[in-house]
């Protein structure tokens, strides 16, 4: 923190302090802002969690926005790799923009691999007590592979893709994360419940706002999705072409694996 101050110092600087503030975005979005960060090993299930998060919040009538691994490197981080240091610059950018977001008042749901504890200790570090919310998908690398349908491990073992994680670039696991997600065993539903309630136990999402969530869903059995015309049963089914649908017993996981 004080290296960036002493960068901005010397190029002349200065934070600007806005009227509109943080707690006025809130007061009128009807919820605190939050960083919720997911991480774990690629297939573990962190980009379908977080936009099917992100979906039951819309639906509650929640301002949210999800960082996904994939997409920031189509722009904000397409000039990166992933060397150990590109990773952690990557991590840095996301940080970065995520605190503008909590700051705008909005819930900033981030999707990434974030294999190290030092990176993710720094997004932490750029955040308010209480703004950043550490959620662990933890699924058995085995698992992860079997929903592997790009074929990222296979190759990765192969020696096709260097750096890969959990192959030939470490995964740091969470020392005290706020939530674990048993990925391999719950079900989307199962895991979206879990992230929703720890979010009103935080205070970050009302009572009354779920409440009125799961009132609409009790009288009308199917929930309107904005991308079909047609309504869909259920919001697992999140309508976003790069998830493929795996079924593995009873359970059902989105997979896009990744090398975030």
């Amino acid at each position: 923190m004080e290296n960036r101050l002493r960068i901005a110092e010397r190029n002349n600087a200065v934070w600007h302090h806005a009227t509109v503030t943080r707690r006025r975005r809130e007061e009128l979005n009807g919820h605190r802002s939050a960083a919720i960060w997911f991480t774990g090993l690629s297939g573990a299930g962190k980009s379908t969690i977080a936009h099917s998060v992100e979906e039951k919040l819309h639906q509650m009538g929640c301002r949210t926005f999800v960082f996904d691994g994939d997409n920031v490197r189509h722009g904000l981080c397409s000039d990166l790799g992933f060397s150990n240091e590109d990773r952690a610059e990557n991590i840095r950018r996301i940080g970065e923009m995520v605190k503008l977001f909590v700051d705008s008042g909005v819930i900033a749901l981030t999707a990434f691999i974030s294999p190290f504890l030092a990176d993710r200790q720094t997004v932490r570090s750029l955040l308010a007590d209480g703004d950043y919310i550490e959620i662990y998908c933890c699924c058995p690398i085995e698992i992860c592979e079997e929903r592997d349908v790009k074929g990222h491990y296979r190759r990765a073992k192969a020696g096709e893709i260097k750096e890969f994680t959990g192959i030939s670039s470490p995964y740091e696991e969470p020392q005290d994360p706020d939530l674990v997600l048993d990925t391999e065993n719950g079900n989307i539903e199962q895991c979206v419940d879990k992230v929703i309630d720890l979010l009103i136990k935080r205070d970050i999402v009302t009572v009354k706002k779920a409440h009125a969530f799961k009132w609409q869903l009790n009288i009308d059995p199917f929930v309107e999705c904005p991308h079909r015309s047609e309504p869909r049963e259920s919001l697992r089914e999140v309508n976003n072409p790069d998830f493929e649908v795996l079924h593995r017993d009873d359970k059902s996981c989105f997979t896009a694996a990744d090398r975030r």
